[in-house]
């Protein structure tokens, strides 16, 4: 099992989209994995979900073997109620639109609790 807490944690929730960008440029679908919490729910692949930090972590190694680029997307303002933020940006690959549901951790920190990285409809 991959030790997820030696990462630098995400204090704010619009660190979490940086950290996504900077691991996912790396290749490192561990440190990826690292910003979602343990029972995390990623919309992707388009149509269908991915439960889990450990599944979230093994998807990304299969995307990131490709070694796609991804750019740093500006931000729309974070909404936040107690521990609960909502993150968005708009994306810049055509994906329409990213949102995240991001929790307050113990240690003050955020994760990644629900995902969804593009509101297209999938193709059937």
């Amino acid at each position: 099992m991959p030790d997820y807490g030696e990462y630098e944690k995400a204090m704010r929730p619009e660190d979490i989209t940086r950290l996504f960008v900077e691991r996912s440029n790396a290749g490192d679908a561990t440190g990826v994995a690292a910003l979602y919490e343990e029972n995390a729910v990623l919309a992707y692949p388009p149509g269908g979900q991915t439960v889990g930090r450990e599944a979230i972590r093994e998807l990304w190694e299969k995307v990131l073997a490709a070694r796609p680029r991804f750019e740093p997307e500006s931000p729309l303002p974070t909404l936040i109620s107690g521990d609960i933020a909502l993150t968005a940006t708009l994306a810049k690959d055509g994906a329409g639109a990213r949102a995240q549901v991001l929790r307050r951790q113990p240690d003050g920190s955020w994760l990644r609790l629900l995902d969804r990285p593009e509101f297209l409809q999938p193709t059937r």
